[in-house]
């Protein structure tokens, strides 16, 4: 996926979990922040950030926050990323664990659940739950960075999809590269680890990929080894 006009700027601080104020060109200006997760081991003081102009005029803010360096490298916090990224990927046949599919849908309900995407292929209907990972812990890609009642909600929900002969697919898309393998965060919420362990019993795959993360877009690269226990 690619962005629009980029603008480089400096993070000052988080007014709430959509606005923060940057310096851009030494200017401060209250900016949209394109995730609502915690991210306090990346939104510090000082920290380059990187902000897409918004075409809109009558938008409030100008520049949504869509990336951070860490460690020297780019970190993309853009929660509507992973999304876009994992459609693409598998509307072009760049996930190898599904092939070409026939189809693709986004945002499909299913029992009390909205599902990320939808596919067809051949006589298989499949759900893919996406989750944007930007938590890394020595190496490890991690998820979530807070407690997600709802994220523990839409693997039950797939679980009870792939009793009903759906193909179900839970895909942690890494916004960052680097890491070697992907892990629940358990610590910071048991409930959504011990959830993600009981679907993988119960049959629903769980895949993550880690991408390259330009200065004006995400790219979908590797796959991960995944380790639940």
């Amino acid at each position: 996926m690619q962005y629009g006009e980029i603008v480089e700027g400096r993070f000052s601080k988080r007014i709430n979990r959509l606005i923060a104020e940057v310096f851009i060109n030494g200017v401060k200006e209250r900016v949209h922040v394109k995730n609502t997760g915690r991210l306090r081991e990346l939104l510090l003081p000082d920290a380059e950030v990187l902000l897409e102009r918004s075409d809109n005029p009558n938008r409030k803010t100008k520049f949504s926050l869509i990336a951070v360096i860490k460690n020297r490298d780019w970190v993309n916090i853009d929660s509507q990323a992973p999304n876009m990224v994992a459609f693409n990927a598998l509307k072009e046949g760049k996930l190898l664990e599904f092939g070409m599919v026939n189809s693709v849908k986004k945002e499909v309900t299913y029992g009390a659940s909205r599902f990320d995407l939808f596919f067809e292929h051949d006589d298989q209907k499949g759900f893919i739950e996406v989750k944007g990972v930007t938590l890394e812990k020595d190496g490890m890609a991690m998820f979530p960075d807070a407690p997600t009642t709802r994220g523990t909600k839409h693997v039950l929900e797939l679980i009870k999809a792939v009793c009903e002969g759906y193909s179900c697919t839970i895909l942690f898309i890494v916004q960052l590269k680097g890491c070697h393998g992907f892990t629940p965060n358990r610590k910071t919420d048991p409930a959504f680890a011990d959830a993600l362990l009981q679907a993988y019993e119960q049959g629903v795959q769980i895949l993550a990929y880690d991408s390259i993360v330009k200065k004006d877009g995400l790219v979908l690269n590797e796959s991960l080894p995944v380790y639940l226990a």
